[in-house]
This record gives C-alpha cells, sequence and structure tokens, in this order.
C-alpha cells in the first residue's frame, strides 16, 4: 500500500542519505511493514463502520502527518522550498494519497476488506502499463507484456469473470481499482518533476502528507457532517489507520529503502493482500471465494514478472 513519492527508485533520483544505523535488522523491519500495511485494510473497514470515508481519509492523514512532523523534528529536517516544488508535491498529494485513501475508504463500504487488498496488488501492473507510455526509459519486454496479460487474468479470476462478476459489488470494486491505479500516475509524476530537486525524501514526503491533509480538510466539511458522538473502535482505527499505517510505515519504507535498495523494498507489495486476506477472514469474519486467493496468486505472478528488468546488452 504505497503512498508516498519515492523517487529514490528512479535510475535519475538522487542518492538517499545514508541513515544511522538501525536497532532493527531490515527484515524485521520488512515484516513490520507488511503487517502494518497489510491490516491497513482491515482499520479502514472498522473505521468507517464509525465514520464517514472522508473522515477517516483526513483523520488518516492528520495522524500520519504528525508522525512524519515528529521525525522531522528530531532529525531537524526542514520542509522543501520553491513554488515549484511545492505545486508538483501538490498534485502527488492528491494522486498518492488524497484520491487513492478516499477511494479505498468508500469501497470498502460496499466490499470486503480482503478484495481491497487484493486489488491494491494490481497497483505495479497498472504502473508497468502507464510507464511504457510515459516513460521513455521503460521498454516493454515479452516478459515484461506476458506479466501485464497474467496480472489481469488474475484481476478476472479474482472478480469471477465467469461467472459474470456476480456476488460482487461492481461500484466498490471499481473504487478500489482506481484507487491501485491511482499510485503509479502519481508515481510517474513524481519521478518527472521531483526526482533531482536535492530535497530528502522524509522533507518531500512530510510536505506531500501536509498537503494531502489540507486538501481532505477542505473536502470533507463540504460533503459530511460533524459525527455527534465519537465511537470508541473506528477512532482508535483511524488513529492507528494513521500513526501506523501511514506514518510509522513511511518511516519504516525509508529505511529499507535507504539500507536495502527500493528494489527489495517493494517486494512488500507482494506480502499486502495475503495478510490482508488472512486478517479479514480470521478477524472480520469475511467469506472467501476459492477464486479469490487464486487469483491473487495469479495477479501477484504477473506483478513480479512486470517487475522484471531487461538484461543490459555490454
Amino acid at each position: 500500500m504505497s503512498t508516498v513519492a519515492r523517487p529514490a527508485s528512479s535510475p535519475t533520483a538522487p542518492a538517499l542519505p545514508a541513515p544511522d544505523r538501525p536497532r532493527l535488522g531490515w527484515r524485521v523491519r520488512f515484516a513490520a511493514l507488511s503487517l502494518i500495511w497489510g491490516f491497513s485494510f482491515l482499520l479502514i473497514k472498522v473505521g468507517t463502520d464509525g465514520f464517514a470515508p472522508f473522515q477517516v481519509t483526513l483523520g488518516r492523514l492528520v495522524f500520519g502527518t504528525a508522525v512524519l512532523a515528529l521525525a522531522m523534528a528530531v532529525k531537524r529536517e526542514r520542509l522543501p522550498r520553491g513554488a515549484r516544488t511545492w505545486a508538483h508535491l501538490t498534485v502527488a498529494a492528491f494522486f498518492l494519497n488524497a484520491l487513492p485513501f478516499s477511494l479505498f475508504a468508500y469501497a470498502e463500504l460496499t466490499i470486503p476488506s480482503t478484495l481491497a487488498g487484493i486489488c491494491n496488488a494490481t497497483s505495479p501492473l497498472w504502473g508497468m502499463a502507464l510507464s511504457l507510455v510515459a516513460l521513455s526509459e521503460d521498454r516493454p519486454t515479452r516478459v515484461r507484456v506476458a506479466g501485464l496479460g497474467l496480472g489481469f487474468l488474475g484481476v478476472l479470476t479474482v472478480l469471477g469473470a465467469w461467472q459474470g462478476f456476480s456476488g460482487l459489488d461492481a461500484t466498490g470494486t471499481a473504487l478500489a481499482l482506481l484507487a491501485s491505479l491511482s499510485y503509479p500516475v502519481g508515481w510517474i509524476h513524481v519521478r518527472r518533476t521531483l526526482a533531482g530537486t536535492g530535497h530528502s525524501h522524509l522533507s518531500l514526503t512530510g510536505a506531500q502528507l501536509l498537503l494531502a491533509t489540507a486538501q481532505l480538510a477542505v473536502v470533507t466539511p463540504l460533503f459530511t457532517t460533524f459525527p455527534t458522538h465519537l465511537p470508541l473502535l473506528p477512532l482508535l482505527a483511524v488513529v492507528a489507520l494513521g500513526a501506523l499505517g501511514t506514518g510509522v510505515a513511511m518511516l519504516l519504507q525509508y529505511g529499507i529503502v535507504a539500507e536495502v535498495g527500493p528494489t527489495t523494498a517493494q517486494m512488500v507489495t507482494y506480502f499486502i493482500p495475503v495478510i490482508a486476506t488472512a486478517a479479514g477472514v480470521a478477524l472480520l469474519g469475511e467469506s472467501l471465494r476459492w477464486s479469490t486467493p487464486v487469483g491473487a496468486v495469479i495477479v501477484l505472478a504477473g506483478a513480479a514478472l512486470t517487475q522484471v528488468k531487461p538484461r543490459s546488452h555490454t
């Protein structure tokens, strides 16, 4: 459930500063990140039981921004400067945070968290398809095109296409797929506009979340009314979703990317739907058809193939 700008994954991005030696090994932090993002879909479902989707998203961004602000204060990082940088960050905040967070929250009003987590795994597929058009350095190969086709075959399997998509809410599923599409749109924008700016990843991420919070702060009062009471369990879910699923998760990802590189860090994508499915079934009692896990495996296999880089010929 990648949610922030990742210019470090671009060959033209500035190198991340060497972090201090962490007390926990990167594998432990990788496992923690997988669990946090995997459980995020359960937390969204619980949060929307007590609050409107826009309110869940706004709360998530507020608490996530607070964690990033604290981290920036500890590291004495400053927000980036320059009107052009802030303009590009505004676009990134919309496509990487405000829009997908809101779409997933609305989607989970009518679809199970397990399906939302699997839809999130299609993001690399959308990203590969878009990058072929938008990024000249990403040239198609037979393996990557095969992965794209295999991945979308997996999506059709998850949705039960041979049964006419019966038993699924079409609107909720479409919103979840649009949310997963929004991420690569944001990544491509960041890669083309913010790579090489000289700002640290933490600084860009903090500014991005701040802008996304401002966007939701404007939108939420227009479409919702302030709740008359604050149910405890949904409130705790929103706090955890923001502080852990957004703020702490971003810090974990930042450290992992800096230590072992973006390729290894991005492998977390393949663990998220597994954890989301297990959490939804075990803790929320969501039903699971055979086509869901089978289709999810096909989606992940296709997504993995789309990430295979062509061999360089020397």
